[in-house]
């Protein structure tokens, strides 16, 4: 059953004109106050297409800018591993805040204590961990895949020349 108001002439006519304009399907549907689908419908009625190409620049634009984004993001990780790998071995400050009378006490270390050495490793360990991760994320997958051919035909050929010197041999004696 049809919902909302009924497609009429005029929605036609609006969308030949607004459509010969070189507006998008959204303007078109934000204009005539219908749906993008609906100006889809009456659009492939009339035979007309929207020139997606500006669309498809635009996402490939979107996904450059992500790629950079997770390039940037990457080295950012980077350098949050390093710095915090540095800190197992400089001064660390440990401290307690509490108790019944709500005191505070520090104490200077050379190094941060073991449970602490551990924590910062496990930091450290994720923040490389998510640096590697988008790296791969945009990794050409081509490459792998090459390398795997490649792997095999080097086998393949190593196994071919040992069957062949073989058979020169047990032929030869």
């Amino acid at each position: 059953m049809p919902r909302g108001r009924p497609v009429t002439q005029a929605d036609h006519d609006q969308v030949r004109e607004l459509h010969a304009q070189n507006l998008s399907r959204n303007e078109i549907a934000r204009r005539i106050r219908r749906s993008g689908k609906t100006v889809s419908e009456i659009a492939g009625e009339l035979g007309l297409t929207f020139d997606r190409s500006g669309t498809r620049a635009a996402t490939e634009a979107r996904k450059d800018d992500a790629r950079a984004k997770r390039a940037r993001l990457s080295v950012a990780l980077l350098d949050d591993a390093e710095r915090l790998r540095k800190q197992l071995w400089e001064e660390a400050k440990a401290f307690n805040f509490g108790g019944k009378d709500n005191t505070y006490n520090e104490v200077t270390l050379d190094q941060p204590t073991f449970a602490d050495k551990l924590k910062i490793m496990q930091a450290t360990g994720i923040a490389v961990d998510k640096a590697v991760r988008l790296d791969e994320y945009d990794a050409d997958p081509g490459i792998d895949a090459a390398k795997s051919m490649l792997g095999a035909l080097a086998a393949g050929l190593g196994a071919a020349y040992d069957q062949l010197n073989r058979a020169e041999t047990d032929a030869s004696s």
